[in-house]
């Protein structure tokens, strides 16, 4: 804790709701707290980006729930931890001020003396509508747009929105958009028609939308709350009134995504993550980030700083993934050395991503297997080159011993299997939010990539229930997923990232088809 520093709270906006749609210098924010207090509608997948350190906070803030703080509690809170000196993230849906309390917060951290920064989101006004397929203005129907809540019974009370006023204004073409308004829906619709604006006026609702929980009901102002009842529609939700929402037909852009509606999970870590997510969204898919492994030194670097110590003695020295490139770098970095210290040892590879890796350092492959497994490693090197060999493997401090025995069995005449880094299973607040949005059964597919991402994502979440399904990028990762229990229904001819994300679509079209 910095006693003496002085602190600051950052009113973020988290956006709509999708994870990737808070902006880069939420993100950036995010990144460097050291407290952060979020609110219901923050998706859980959000708080990853805060360093694992950093205390976090669940503030509620949704329909007055129980669990919910006060917003006493939370000013208070806010300016308690900024008088510590410490960097506070006030991390809330959408824009922190367009429809919520992010102007009293600002107001209560003014009156305190606290700095803070407000840092703009995309709001759900906006964004949602959007994600439906319904711009809020056109040149043929008009330029107006009004935002308004719909907390009080419009039926009762005329003061807190100008409801005729909207209604007249809207009949010259225009568009009004409603947000928390589902409860008094019913009264809101009869006060616009009331007003004059006609029953047969194009309107629409959106329920948690840019999230695969999407759901839209078009309708017209006169029928819109009877067809929101029959699809069971609640909040959050986003009402869209006027001619704009006709033109959700032709312009359902997300819809039309081949993994849109799907909700997939994936157990990587680290940067290899961020790329397969990257992937699954631009098909359209809301992706949970939830890498049931972290990368930590090994127990002891005594082994590995041995080998490096006699580099030139190798006549290969096999890689068997990115981690282990890097880890292996970053130790002849930290004993002075450079990879001119790995002499005349030619350089194995398993997996393309590996090999990439290889690449980031300027190091040539020289024998990489078309199966991407350890075992292939040994036919793509070849039995000759293997016998009388020496042969280091800078890997994981606990993994499969079958490389290694099948080298010896082919005559190599020294295998060194040096710890180059370990994996462990993740903890802390933020884990344990991805677990309680695991556990409530809200995705449709779990990607993993090794046995270990099994077995530690069992290790977290418990046991999968029944009929839980998984994709897995290789048949020994499958073997594992199978035996504690999943129903493995996607398993890709090769073992890439590629070729895993393009298995996922095609299962899922082929679901599409099969409905």
């Amino acid at each position: 804790m910095k006693a003496d520093a002085s602190g600051k709270v950052f009113l973020v906006g988290a956006g709509p709701g999708a994870v990737d749609l808070i902006t880069v210098r939420g993100a950036e924010i995010l990144s460097r707290a050291e407290v952060v207090i979020y609110d219901s509608l923050v998706h859980p997948g959000l708080l990853r980006l805060a360093p694992t350190s950093a205390e976090l906070i669940y503030a509620g803030k949704r329909g007055g729930a129980h669990t919910d703080l006060a917003q006493a509690d939370i000013n208070a809170m806010m300016i308690a931890h900024a008088r510590k000196g410490l960097r506070v993230v006030r991390l809330k849906g959408g824009d922190p001020f367009i429809f919520g309390r992010g102007g009293e917060e600002a107001e209560a951290l003014a009156a305190a003396g606290v700095e803070f920064e407000v840092v703009p989101g995309i709001t759900s006004a906006i964004a949602v509508p959007a994600f439906a397929g319904i711009p809020l203005t056109h040149r043929e129907y008009g330029s107006f747009v009004a935002f308004v809540t719909g907390h009080e019974d419009a039926a009762k009370d005329a003061s807190s929105v100008p409801w005729d006023d909207l209604a007249r204004a809207a009949r010259g073409g225009g568009t009004i958009v409603i947000l928390m308004g589902t409860a008094r829906l019913r009264s809101i619709v009869k006060r616009l028609m009331d007003a004059g604006l006609a029953a047969a006026t194009p309107a629409a609702a959106i329920q948690w939308g840019t999230i695969a929980n999407q759901k839209t009901v078009a309708s017209t102002l006169a029928t819109l709350a009877d067809d929101v009842d029959r699809a069971r529609l609640g909040a959050p939700a986003t009402v869209v009134v006027g001619p704009c929402a006709n033109l959700r037909e032709h312009l359902k852009w997300a819809e039309r995504m081949p993994l849109f509606g799907r909700r997939i999970v994936i157990t990587r870590a680290g940067e290899n993550a961020s790329s397969f997510a990257r992937e699954l969204r631009a098909l359209g898919a809301e992706v949970i980030e939830f890498p049931t492994i972290e990368t930590a030194p090994p127990d002891s670097y005594t082994a590995l700083d041995a080998q490096i110590a006699r580099l030139d003695a190798f006549d290969w020295i096999i890689f068997t993934s990115a981690t282990g490139v890097e880890t292996f770098i970053a130790r002849l970095r930290t004993l002075g050395k450079d990879i001119r210290a790995m002499g005349k040892a030619r350089i194995a590879a398993i997996g393309p991503a590996t090999a990439g890796a290889l690449k980031n350092f300027a190091l040539t492959i020289d024998a990489m297997p078309t199966e991407y497994r350890g075992e292939a490693i040994v036919d793509a090197i070849g039995a000759d080159r293997i016998r009388g060999a020496r042969i280091l493997i800078p890997r994981a401090q606990v993994a499969r011993e079958v490389l290694p025995q099948m080298l010896r069995e082919r005559g190599a005449a020294e295998v060194i299997v040096a710890p180059a880094y370990q994996t462990i299973t993740p903890s802390g607040a933020a884990v344990d939010r991805m677990r309680e949005a695991i556990a409530s059964g809200g995705y449709d597919l779990i990607a993993f990539t090794s046995s270990s991402t099994v077995s530690n994502f069992v290790d977290i979440t418990g046991k999968p229930g029944a009929g839980a399904k998984a994709a897995a990028i290789g048949p020994i990762t499958a073997a594992t997923a199978e035996q504690f229990g999943f129903e493995v229904v996607v398993k890709p001819s090769e073992y890439t990232i590629a070729a895993l994300v393009a298995a996922i679509r095609d299962y899922f079209a082929s679901q599409a088809q099969a409905d």
